[in-house]
């Protein structure tokens, strides 16, 4: 299928490994020439040389942290116009309800929340001059259905969803498409580390707790970068002009919801 993106130009965060490289190699395939953005510039850099030899499209690195202020300027500086806005972060860590302080709490919104809604402000107005933008921000399942230990996590993520539902359908008329991508399990990092933390809780290997979180899934398995950046850039593409503020589960059916 034609995207009908070829030749955009998209931002990319958090996108050297894990889900946010799965969006950008799908983009690139596509032919929209990249920003790329993380905070490790070895791992940046050698991924965005991936891209470039493999498909032949124009890739900026800023090895920035994005949740910080300071990193946000330099990655927007480096940006300019943008056709496509795919915000990620790394999630807040697991616990239980007493472990967090209100400065735990306000970590996970700047980097959950407030991180892509700073990004959207920035790129929005460009996007609406120009009559054509995409947005995905990847948040996660737990806004579907919260997840315990996640607490963190849950509360960002839901703020942002919440604020993506009314600008989303503010900005439609202009021709700027917002939607929310909601990872379940996939083959990240992030999976080694709730993995991880799972064994040590319950006193198993790492490979024990990953069977069990996978045992938990419909499709009996873990999902893939490749095909959770496959259904990213379908939502920035042509094909997506009529799915507004939308919610898009990726979790092999894990969310036991009728809607």
């Amino acid at each position: 299928m034609d995207l009908g993106i070829e030749g955009k130009r998209a931002l990319v965060c958090a996108s050297s490994k894990g889900l946010g490289l799965g969006c950008a190699e799908a983009l690139a395939e596509a032919g929209v020439d990249l920003v790329m953005n993380a905070r490790g510039a070895e791992a940046l850099e050698a991924a965005a040389e991936r891209i470039r030899t493999t498909y032949g499209v124009a890739v900026t690195t800023v090895a920035a942290d994005i949740t910080s202020e300071e990193g946000r300027i330099r990655v927007l500086e480096a940006a300019g116009a943008m056709d496509i806005l795919v915000t990620n972060a790394g999630g807040p860590p697991p616990g239980m309800w007493s472990d967090w302080e209100r400065d735990d709490f306000i970590k996970a919104l700047d980097a959950n929340m407030l991180t892509p809604i700073a990004l959207m402000k920035a790129l929005l107005p460009g996007m609406i001059d120009k009559g054509w933008g995409r947005v995905v921000n990847i948040t996660s399942q737990s806004v579907k259905a919260p997840i315990a230990v996640l607490g963190l996590s849950n509360s960002a993520r839901a703020g942002l969803t919440g604020y993506v539902a009314g600008t989303a359908r503010q900005v439609a008329g202009k021709g700027v498409v917002i939607n929310n991508l909601l990872p379940g399990i996939h083959a990240t990092d992030r999976a080694v580390a709730l993995d991880t933390a799972m064994a040590q809780q319950h006193d198993m290997s790492i490979e024990e707790a990953s069977a069990t979180r996978a045992a938990t899934i419909p499709a009996a398995r873990y999902g893939t970068p490749t095909e959770f950046g496959a259904t990213c850039a379908f939502l920035c593409s042509q094909h997506a002009g009529y799915m507004i503020g939308q919610n898009i589960l990726l979790d092999g059916g894990a969310t036991n919801a009728t809607l």
